[in-house]
């Protein structure tokens, strides 16, 4: 297994699966790491016997870039920064004034010695606000969010191996106005399309397009829909109850986990291509591209068409 860094996504997945006392060895497979990463991982962040992902975070990024202090280590430095500061000038003032002497320091930096040294506070105009802690409710909702979530580590078998009708993914093709899309859902084994017109985007809208779409399917031929995780498909326990097909996504950024979806998207660019506006485009002219591509053979179905297989089980 190739090895990778825990991203900022593994670690909050990673403490949400901790708390469902999922095994280490199934976290592995979920996240696609060794079970070994994954138990060093947790002994470098946790603290209390509790795995904290900001806190692991803040460590690797220690541990990455292994600077150095730069004010404590510079008494020239740090004896410029002291005096401007009891002369109540900001961090953002300083940093521009040793910025005139070819002496390059971010504000940042000097706001973290501040925080460091939490009498030199006593200097600054606002003492707090914008140095708060501002990270814990962020955290605790992204961490909400992907606890409600099935992730395509989690998927059967079946499904990764494309050894049924009915799996399928999902996405929105962008116009040129960016608030007007073409929803589509691919069937994986077979790569029959269903295609939609949204004249606006929002999730409760996606989830009723695709509910009215798939309730025209048999239910042995709505079993999964993997997603992208685009704010479109936040509503997805209401696609969930709705279709009764299990609602999995993909890992943020990994665009080649629906392979099947992308691949048609650019099949459809040939009708709707980029940049292109959909403001004239109607249901009719979706609903042709969509016919014109579900018949037309593939090679990979030994040049029988999406609707044949789809359709005609018995091919």
């Amino acid at each position: 297994m190739r090895y990778k860094h825990f991203s900022k996504d593994d670690r909050v997945k990673l403490a949400v699966l901790l708390r469902t006392k999922t095994k280490r060895k199934e976290i592995g497979r979920i996240l696609n790491k060794d079970p070994v990463s994954v138990w060093r991982e947790i002994k470098r962040g946790s603290a209390g016997g509790k795995y904290l992902p900001l806190l692991a975070g803040r460590k690797a990024k220690e541990r990455k870039t292994h600077r150095k202090r730069r004010i404590e280590n510079d008494e020239r430095l740090k004896k410029y920064v002291l005096e401007k500061l009891k002369l109540y000038w900001s961090p953002e003032q300083i940093a521009g004034r040793l910025r005139r002497k070819d002496i390059i320091i971010c504000h940042e930096t000097i706001y973290g010695y501040i925080i460091r040294h939490q009498k030199l506070k006593k200097y600054l105009r606002c003492k707090k606000g914008k140095y708060r802690r501002r990270h814990g409710t962020v955290l605790r909702e992204k961490m909400r969010e992907y606890g409600k979530k099935r992730w395509i580590g989690e998927r059967p078998q079946i499904i990764n191996d494309r050894a049924r009708i009915g799996d399928w993914e999902g996405d929105t093709i962008i116009g040129l106005e960016r608030t007007k899309r073409i929803l589509t859902h691919v069937e994986r084994k077979t790569g029959y399309l269903i295609a939609d017109k949204l004249d606006a985007v929002s999730a409760e809208i996606v989830a009723e397009k695709t509910a009215e779409s798939f309730r025209k399917l048999p239910k042995q031929k709505r079993q999964s829909i993997t997603y992208d995780n685009g704010t479109e498909f936040s509503s997805h326990e209401i696609v969930e109850r709705k279709t009764k097909a299990s609602v999995y996504f993909a890992n943020p950024y990994h665009s080649w986990e629906r392979g099947t979806n992308e691949n048609t998207n650019g099949l459809i660019r040939q009708f709707f291509p980029k940049k292109s506006s959909f403001a004239t485009v109607t249901q009719e002219q979706v609903d042709r591209m969509v016919e014109l591509l579900n018949r037309r053979p593939r090679k990979r179905l030994s040049y029988l068409t999406p609707f044949e297989m789809f359709h005609c089980a018995s091919f």
